[in-house]
């Protein structure tokens, strides 16, 4: 989305960014982007709070709006959990999952590579 973004702002079309990624998008220097600090996915709000994603909208809007300088960035007020563990458990896998996900990309690749090799087979 932020390459997008920035190939819309050439074009001289104003984007705003929303996101969740914070170093992924300003690494990418988008002209405007509006940081919630929630899990991936979810840059505007909590699912069915729909006071809070209307509130992120329109703080998306006036970042649209107010900002001057190229690469801004405004943090949303708003908290996900007064818990924070949240963040150190978003996304963790634990040791025999991390397996299983390492044999499925294992699987994968050797699909793929016997796939190719079966389609120069017919070539030839």
């Amino acid at each position: 989305m932020s390459l997008v973004a920035r190939h819309l702002e050439t074009a001289g079309i104003p984007t705003v960014v929303v996101g969740s990624a914070r170093d992924i998008v300003e690494e990418c220097g988008v002209a405007r982007f509006l940081f919630s600090d929630f899990p991936l996915g979810n840059p505007c709000g909590k699912p069915w709070d729909a006071e809070m994603q209307r509130q992120v909208v329109g703080l998306s809007l006036d970042v649209l709006e107010s900002a001057t300088l190229p690469r801004t960035t405004v943090q949303t007020p708003f908290v996900w959990s007064d818990d924070t563990a949240w963040k150190d458990n978003y996304a963790r896998i634990d040791p025999e999952r991390a397996e299983r996900l390492r044999k499925a990309g294992d699987d994968r690749r050797a699909r793929q590579q016997q796939s190719r090799t079966d389609g120069r087979a017919r070539t030839t």
